[in-house]
């Protein structure tokens, strides 16, 4: 049994985007307003400083100032999971310290970008992130942008440990998700990555799942959540076939994190562009978004009824 209360980890968790002013810089009056709105809406804790939050463009500098803002804002209402992964071990370490430092509910990390690493290597880059606070630890698994493969052994081994609670695993394989939950143990979280199959990774052992696009349709993840809650398994694939629906539309745009952001604005919520290189939406494919944005309240709207 983790020494953790895990609880309040499982359920629709934001991976939260990225605000920023007209000028790119971090807007800290955009970060508290969007993180005030998820609480509004009633989902179970944010993702702060992620791959959809664009920590990896950000400053450590910047970085903190993100989650001081977000801790002002909602400490206590949401769960707060803090990405810290950086390129250096240094780093991740002083961003694991900050989480704690602000109150941080647990911080979470990929493997160390840019160089191929070994097993032993990412295992030692993810321990001095472990060591070096009291904060429960969730691994984050995304080969597609690290090019590290977790083997299941090397889960095993970290799981071993009390604060490693959990991983968030944003591979596509439902099989590898299964095996990593029977390797970590019952009370071991499993997040699943994928947002269009929210569904398969619950129905085959994930505990919740942490996402980006949940970011502008939280309701039909939780109408989808709901519907496995109570077994009508039937009604929460007809929601998740809908939200699969508006995720090809998004990935059709030119930029997943510009159309998402886009979207928000239509809705009153400006958080600026992404950071280059990720791209904005063009002028041009505005009235797309826009029709987009009108279905994605119909469906809200529908989830209601």
């Amino acid at each position: 049994m983790k020494p953790y209360d895990v609880d309040k980890f499982k359920g629709i968790i934001i991976a939260m985007y990225a605000c920023y002013d007209e000028h790119g810089d971090v807007s800290l009056a955009a970060v508290k307003k969007l993180a005030r709105h998820y609480v509004n809406v009633g989902v179970k804790g944010l993702y702060v400083g992620g791959s959809t939050g664009e920590g990896m463009l950000q400053s450590a500098a910047e970085r903190k100032l993100v989650l001081e803002a977000v801790m002002e804002e909602v400490r206590g209402e949401l769960a707060v999971i803090v990405h810290v992964g950086a390129p250096s071990t240094r780093e991740s370490v002083e961003l694991s310290q900050h989480a704690e430092s602000v109150g941080a509910d647990a911080i979470s990390a990929v493997p160390a970008i840019y160089y191929r690493l070994s097993p032993a290597s990412v295992e030692k880059h993810w321990q001095e992130m472990i060591d070096s606070t009291s904060l429960p630890f969730i691994i984050y698994h995304i080969p597609q942008t690290t090019g590290f493969q977790l083997s299941t052994s090397l889960l095993t081994k970290m799981a071993a440990q009390e604060k490693v609670i959990g991983v968030k695993i944003s591979s596509e394989s439902t099989y590898e998700l299964q095996q990593f939950k029977a390797a970590g143990g019952p009370d071991f979280l499993v997040f699943n990555g994928p947002d269009e199959q929210y569904l398969a990774g619950r129905s085959i052992g994930a505990d919740g799942g942490i996402g980006g696009t949940y970011g502008i349709m939280p309701e039909l993840f939780m109408k989808i959540e709901q519907c496995f809650a109570d077994g009508q398994m039937e009604e929460a694939r007809e929601w998740q076939f809908r939200v699969n629906e508006i995720i090809s539309e998004l990935l059709a745009t030119v930029s997943l994190y510009g159309a998402c952001k886009a979207i928000l604005k239509l809705r009153g919520l400006d958080i600026g562009a992404p950071r280059l290189p990720l791209l904005p939406i063009p002028d041009g494919d505005m009235e797309r978004v826009s029709k987009l944005n009108a279905k994605i309240l119909s469906y809200i709207a529908q989830s209601r009824a």
